[in-house]
């Protein structure tokens, strides 16, 4: 397995990592949540990096990378939901527009064709794990001011959540126009069963 690809697994098992520390209770906990995920994310543009300069590009991680992604950015989603800290219907938008992606590329896939990742897809990965770091930011002030410096109160709870609801309206947007912008650029998979190069 070339080093990109053990890269895009890893991924997959930081996510798993990450969620035990985001879960545990304390202050250092959640940072090393923000530190496991940040390293995740790095992946994604590291392991793209190498298969390009080491000439190593595979159909296995033109396939699995997209998915590693989804991976580690609906797991921190689910949990923000579970955190209380998003509605459950921006989630239900983004596990909505994956399936039909995931979808599109199985119905390719049967055809013997990868759909690589394009650019709106890239833009889209990129405005989630950002969000994501954003909240994991926001969740490490309010351990801290809640915990450690105890300043926290409810002006402070209500803008927290503002703030957090306006960053995931932003990514929901991006993700919906990238999702629409997929399907349109591969819509000849679309009820064709036989296709067109």
């Amino acid at each position: 397995m070339t080093l990109s690809n053990k890269l895009t697994i890893s991924r997959i098992v930081l996510t798993f990592i990450f969620m035990i520390f985001l879960f545990s209770k304390g202050f250092t906990s959640k940072c090393l949540a923000l530190i496991v995920f940040s390293i995740a994310a790095l992946t994604d543009f590291l392991d793209g990096f190498l298969a390009k300069k080491r000439n190593e590009i595979s159909d296995f991680g033109r396939f699995m990378d997209p998915i590693a992604d989804k991976i580690l950015t609906l797991a921190a989603f689910l949990a923000f939901v579970e955190m209380k800290l998003i509605p459950a219907w921006t989630v239900v938008v983004i596990i909505f527009r994956e399936l039909i992606i995931t979808g599109l590329r199985l119905m390719a896939l049967k055809r013997g064709e990868i759909i690589e990742a394009g650019r709106g897809g890239k833009h889209k990965t990129f405005s989630q794990m950002l969000s994501i770091i954003l909240i994991l930011f926001f969740i490490l002030f309010k351990e801290a001011g809640v915990a450690v410096f105890h300043f926290w109160n409810t002006s402070f709870e209500y803008w927290y959540k503002q703030i957090i609801f306006f960053m995931i309206l932003v990514t929901v947007f991006l993700t919906v126009i990238s999702g629409i912008s997929y399907i349109l650029r591969n819509r000849i998979y679309i009820g064709n069963s036989h296709g067109a190069k």
